[in-house]
């Protein structure tokens, strides 16, 4: 405050409101000396026996005396009374104005009760009600002595106080409170400047220290009695006159700066005064108009470690006190811009711009730089191991050694938490910007995403903590100020420049239950990470803001096409995936490189720490076969799940969902960018004793290798380790593994296999390989076929739902082997005949018309010798079709009859291609031996002629 002192010291003018309020306590005063006094049980000062003769004189004192005098307007007023306390006069005030007809005399209603909804009451010149007495209790104990009351009347802060004086005894610092005279009141103030009055009866500037006009002439703060007994009856007149000094552009008197440094004063300050008045002091110093001066004068007497800290605590690490001038001077040159060289103008000009919004910043800005000297301080450990953080020492300062509220708490946290951060970001992104060829696309530290995510981790005052960092620098002096603050300055530019000031408010162009729906996964703990890579990617690329489009994009690519679907269980192997859309196969999809950012993540970082604890023997961290060290199998059922299997788990589960969304979004390029995170999770799950989940793993393993160029097969050297993971699932039969379950293995392990078999050893036009790879493609296919169908269905038994799914697989596996099939026909043509001509193959028609399917397969892959074995495939269609019009003769109806039609509607499509396949065999007469059937039973005619 640079107010010069009015020129005339001895009248005031008052304003209306307060030539108001004065009219009202004189008739209080006058209606106080014309009734009783209010007793107040509670007051322990006893009127002296002068005083009880004499009327009531009010005077209005302390600041508002002074600001009035520098020609500033101040809403607050103390009001001290010689001979009542402020409560009784609190009680006459309420007392006057509960009489009908008063308050009108002044534009009131009245005074507001302790219950009364109006809560503004008082607190505006427009208020028509007197706000409630409020009593504030002496605390001797943290030097408060004086008991007040408070009111608002006409938008002033009222104090009601008598005048006292201060007695002191032997035993005890505490002092007694008692009724005083003007001069001993007068005397027992902070500073003379502060000691001055204005009687309201005779409307007269008292000064009865005789130093307060002077002092304001000369600009000093001074104590009215000596600076040391003044102290230590109240050490917080310490901090109050660097208050009042730095307030009105004062000096401190040197006598008083001098007592100021004394140990025992500061340890008075230190243990005697409560934290909160110490921070509320400290509060009114930074929001003031100069807070560098008042944190100079803390500097200068050696106040630091008195204000900043925590009295109950004892610390091993001592504030770098040195720190704190040049940190605070950083904040005051980006405020004010004064004591700036030339060439540093500019700079600290533009950085005030862009990281100030108001005076909350600039308050936060002035707490972080008193707080530079503790930035060093070593982070606190759990009290646990594995137990929540402690925030850093610097918090603790402000919380508990100033009392400061919660936001300015969470401020100093989070700059200091973020230092290292935002200056590694701060150096980084200069390098890069000076030297271009630095930068990659993983590794560019001037990339919109990569200082959006940033600002986004700092939050929403990351503005003020760069400020901190920026503070922390200059302090420690590494580098000259010049090169640290244009660094600074650069670095803010640029985001502004990128429109990222306000990135830690952008929302995700997904939110995270759409993120959940369109990857068919539960919410979960996954779904934070996933919102950051969203965001990360809407940062790169700004122009893409169509949520309908992204979230169908990610729906969607997830999907298997219809001709990768598997129709009743079963299916060819995979055709590869196109993922582009129709009219773009010359350019990548929008939202394309969203969907390999989401992969990518949960692969890496979502779905691989879930799997780490069960590591395949066979493969190294490349995705490669081992061939070298091998690690020893593990046996998963002599294993902790919880510990080693946690995607096993409820809390895991969701690992599962997004490995699948993860593969079924693949095409080549992502498939070879990802294999090594692909591969591990898919092995760990076909090799889990879970049939369930074994199947699944075989599901993923046919999709990926959907989009699995053969070369990245060959290359990796996992054709074989994939073969002998899915092999043993053939296996899985009764009576060592329920129907059910056998089922689920079975359809799941031959699509694999076959889809393994075409990558393996791909056949391709011109290929110089292809001869080679055929042939090495139909020994798969025949073992497959061997093995696994032809064995198994020796071990169905009684089961016809496994012979369903067997001869179902038969007739893919078949189809893929087209002509090569021919030496599978003396296995395979008995045994679908005997299937069609069970005596009971009735009793479950869908294995005959999987019979019958598989049949016409073998007729149509091996006719170039179905000739000879004609004989076979007419057996059993012709008695499976007699057996079949025999149950219908039952008059079946419903959904059995509808079976029988769909079974008879097969044997004829066989009795088509066999028709067929033998026309121009010049040894058959396929037609002769159909008539030669129908000659033989009637019922055959519409099988053979139909």
């Amino acid at each position: 405050m640079a107010s010069t002192l009015a020129s005339n010291t001895q009248s005031l003018e008052l304003t209306d409101v307060e030539k108001t309020l004065r009219q009202l306590l004189l008739d209080v005063a006058e209606f106080v000396d014309s009734s009783s006094a209010a007793e107040d049980p509670e007051t322990q000062a006893k009127l002296p026996d002068q005083l009880a003769t004499e009327k009531i004189v009010l005077r209005f004192t302390g600041g508002w005396v002074r600001d009035k005098l520098l020609g500033v307007g101040s809403h607050d007023i103390d009001v001290a009374i010689n001979k009542m306390t402020g409560f009784q006069f609190g009680l006459k005030l309420k007392e006057y104005l509960e009489i009908p007809g008063n308050p009108e005399k002044y534009g009131l209603e009245g005074v507001a009760s302790p219950d009364d909804k109006a809560a503004d009451a008082g607190t505006t010149s427009k208020s028509r009600k007197v706000g409630g007495l409020y009593k504030i209790e002496a605390n001797p104990e943290k030097s408060k002595h004086l008991e007040t009351v408070t009111t608002k009347i006409l938008g002033l802060d009222i104090d009601l106080v008598n005048l006292r004086k201060e007695t002191y005894t032997e035993d005890s610092r505490n002092p007694q409170m008692e009724f005083g005279t003007p001069e001993e009141d007068a005397l027992r103030r902070d500073a003379t400047v502060n000691a001055l009055f204005y009687n309201i009866n005779t409307s007269a500037i008292e000064d009865f220290t005789g130093r307060g006009f002077r002092d304001m002439q000369k600009r000093i703060i001074r104590t009215p009695l000596e600076p040391y007994q003044t102290f230590m009856d109240d050490p917080l007149r310490v901090l109050r006159l660097i208050r009042f000094a730095s307030r009105l552009g004062y000096t401190i008197d040197p006598a008083a700066e001098e007592c100021m440094r004394n140990a025992e004063i500061k340890e008075a300050l230190r243990i005697k005064i409560s934290r909160e008045r110490v921070g509320i002091e400290l509060e009114k110093m930074l929001k003031g108009p100069d807070p560098r001066s008042a944190l100079s004068y803390i500097d200068r007497l050696d106040l630091y470690e008195t204000i900043f800290t925590d009295p109950t605590k004892k610390f091993t690490f001592t504030p770098e006190a040195s720190h704190l001038q040049p940190a605070y001077d950083v904040v005051s040159k980006i405020l004010a811009n004064q004591d700036v060289s030339t060439a540093l103008r500019d700079a600290y000009d533009s950085i005030r711009t862009i990281v100030f919004q108001g005076e909350e910043d600039q308050h936060h800005a002035w707490i972080l730089a008193a707080l530079v000297p503790w930035a060093d301080a070593p982070q606190p450990e759990p009290k646990k191991a594995g137990g929540k953080i402690p925030p850093p020492l610097a918090e603790n300062v402000v919380r508990e050694g100033i009392k400061a509220p919660n936001k300015v708490c969470e401020v100093v946290a989070a700059s200091v938490r973020n230092l290292d951060e935002i200056r590694k970001t701060v150096d980084k992104f200069n390098d890069h910007n000076r030297h271009p060829r630095k930068r990659s696309e993983s590794d560019d530290w001037t990339a919109r995403d990569t200082l959006g995510m940033a600002i986004r981790r700092w939050g929403a005052t990351w503005r003020t903590q760069v400020v901190y960092a920026l503070a922390y620098e200059v302090a420690n002096a590494q580098s000259s100020e010049k090169m640290i603050v244009e660094a600074y300055q650069t670095f803010l530019q640029h985001i502004q420049a990128l429109n990222l000031l306000e990135a830690h408010t952008f929302t995700p162009i997904i939110d995270g239950r759409a993120l959940s729906a369109a990857l068919s996964t539960p919410p979960g703990k996954w779904m934070k990470d996933a919102l950051d890579v969203i965001m990360a990617w809407q940062l790169r690329n700004p122009d893409l803001t169509d949520t309908a489009a992204a979230i169908e994009a990610v729906r969607s690519s997830g999907v298997l096409s219809h001709s990768e679907a598997k129709p009743n269980g079963t299916s060819k192997a995979p055709k590869k995936r196109d993922t582009r859309k129709k009219g773009e196969q010359s350019s990548t999809p929008p939202y394309a490189s969203l969907i390999a950012a989401l992969i990518h993540h949960f692969l890496a970082l979502t779905i691989r720490p879930l799997f780490a604890q069960t590591p395949h023997p066979e493969l190294t961290a490349q995705g490669r076969r081992n061939t070298t060290s091998m690690l020893a199998r593990k046996y998963p059922e002599l294993e902790n799940e919880a510990v080693t299997r946690p995607w096993k788990q409820k809390e895991g589960a969701y690992a599962v969902s997004l490995l699948s969304w993860c593969i079924k979004s693949l095409d080549a390029d992502l498939a070879q960018k990802e294999w090594p995170l692909l591969i591990p999770p898919i092995l760990t799950m076909i090799d889990d004793p879970d049939i369930p989940i074994k199947a699944r793993g075989c599901d993923l393993l046919t999709t990926l290798l959907a989009a699995t160029p053969p070369t990245l097969l060959q290359r990796t050297g996992l054709g074989e380790v994939f073969e002998e993971a899915l092999m043993p699932c053939l296996s899985y039969l009764p009576t060592l593994t329920s129907e059910a379950e056998s089922i689920v293995i079975l359809n799941a392990a031959f699509p694999a296999l076959v889809a393994l078999a075409n990558v393996r050893y791909p056949v391709a036009p011109g290929d110089k390989l292809g001869a080679g790879n055929m042939t090495q493609r139909a020994k798969a296919l025949d073992k497959l076929l061997r093995q696994g169908v032809l064995r198994g269905f020796a071990f169905a038994g009684e089961h016809a739902r496994i012979a369903e799914v067997l001869v179902a697989q038969l007739a893919v596996i078949v189809e893929e082997l087209g002509v090569e099939s021919v030496k599978h026909l003396r296995d395979v043509l008995p045994m679908l005949s005997g299937v069609l001509a069970e005596p009971f193959g009735t009793a479950y028609p869908p294995l005959l018309v999987g019979a019958a399917r598989a049949l016409r397969a073998v007729v149509l892959g091996a006719w170039p010798r179905i000739g000879k074995w004609r004989a076979e495939v007419v057996r059993g269609v012709a008695v499976c079709w007699i057996r079949v019009v025999e149950e219908e003769q039952g008059k079946v109806e419903g959904e059995r009859g509808k079976e029988f039609v769909e079974v008879k509607g097969e044997l004829r499509k066989v009795v088509e291609v066999l028709r067929a396949a033998v026309a121009k065999d010049e040894e058959v007469d396929i037609e002769k031996d159909f008539r030669e059937f129908v000659e033989a039973d009637e019922r055959l005619k519409d099988l053979f002629e139909g």
